[in-house]
Order: C-alpha cells, then structure tokens, then sequence
C-alpha cells in the first residue's frame, strides 16, 4: 500500500503525527494535483481555504522523510506517474530538500514544476531575501517544525538521552530563527523553548506563506 492511501482527506488541518509518518492523498477531485512534503501540509489546506482554490488537490508524502531526503526523489517520481492520469497539471511543492539537484532533474524529466528554493525555509521567508541574508550561523523552525521539534530534531540526534550533544551539533550555530506562518502565540512560547534548549538567542519573523502562496497562486 502507498504510504499515502491511508488517511481520509478533509479540509481541516491534518494531524502532525498522521503526516509524519503516512503522509495525505489525493481526493481526485481537482484540476491541479499539488505533491508536497507533508510538513507543507497545512499552510496548503490553509491557502486553499482562504483564497476559495476549489481547483487544487493535495497529496502529501511523509514528512519524515526531511531527514531521509534519498526517499524523497523516488517518492515524487511515484507519486508523479500515478496521479498523471487523473489530473491536468502537476505541481511539486518541495524544495530541493537535500537532494543535491536531484529533485529538479526528477521534475524536468517528469515534466512537472516545482517551486524554486533549496528548502521550506527559503521560500517562506521570500527566496530573494533568504538569500540576500547570508545566514550561516542561523537555525530555521517553520509552524510545522516548531510543532514536531521533539520529533524532528531533539530526539533523531539523541538530545534526549544525551544532552551533552547539544554544543556538539548547535555549538556552530548563534541564533534561531522562527519563520512564523501564523500568529500563534503558543507557538511563539514553543519556539521560544527550543531556543532556550538549544543554547541560541531567539528571533521571530512573521512571514505568511511567503512565495508558497505566490506559486500556488500562478496555478
């Protein structure tokens, strides 16, 4: 069974675990099909409902699959091949995501599109001004990061058990940056404590949907 047949599709936000682990699929009922990392999820659902895209459909491959980015390109190219028949055009709402020019080599043989940017974080905070800012020293959380920071984060590298590792893989970095896709005072708190828990001093940046919205828009 796909990993992304298993959840019924609704327009209210999905559950964050559900979207790690299995990913959404596709209600078949659209012109456009948007393939997105599940950690995207939401922000779609969200610009689909705000803007009326009745044409779009969403499916979601695990989110998980941001610290496997080798399953990344073979899922896409899957996923690609199955909807193709269903629906008039396809659009890739992944970064390159870490794998190394892949995706988009994947996309152009596909002949689908995909949004510019090496990662969520670029094109959420405007892939112009991601770039321009040189970042080095900078750890990124988006609405769906913060969220799952235990899961995505704190317990892969073993922080958890051994918080000792922390100057050891954070010991490079100054700051976290939270882009924030919704004003969420809770949120806020969590990022906030990730910051604290990782050693960084903490900057918020309210930046909406940034070019997610515009590419989602143009179709």
């Amino acid at each position: 069974m796909s990993p992304c047949a298993t959840i019924a599709v609704t327009d209210a936000a999905p559950r964050d675990d559900l979207l790690t682990q299995t990913g959404l699929p596709a209600r078949g009922a659209g012109a456009v099909l948007v393939i997105a990392c599940g950690a995207l999820a939401h922000e779609v659902l969200a610009l689909k409902q705000i803007n009326g895209w009745d044409h779009l459909d969403l499916t979601c491959l695990p989110a998980i699959w941001h610290n496997h980015p080798e399953r990344i390109v073979p899922g896409i190219r899957e996923a690609v091949e199955r909807h193709r028949s269903t629906y008039k055009t396809i659009f890739v709402a992944y970064g390159d995501c870490g794998t190394g020019g892949l995706l988009a080599q994947t996309c152009d043989a596909l002949g689908v599109e995909m949004i510019a940017g090496p990662h969520c974080y670029a094109f959420f905070d405007g892939l112009d001004r991601f770039t321009s800012r040189e970042e080095t020293t900078s750890f990124y959380l988006t609405d769906f990061l913060t969220r799952q920071f235990d899961a995505f984060v704190w317990r892969p590298l073993g922080m958890d058990r051994h918080p000792e590792l922390v100057p050891l893989y954070f010991g490079n970095y100054e700051r976290l940056v939270y882009l924030a896709q919704t004003d969420d005072l809770a949120l806020d708190h969590k990022a906030r404590d990730c910051a604290r828990r990782l050693g960084l001093d903490y900057e918020r940046r309210l930046t909406g949907y940034g070019d997610l919205a515009t590419a989602l828009g143009a179709l």
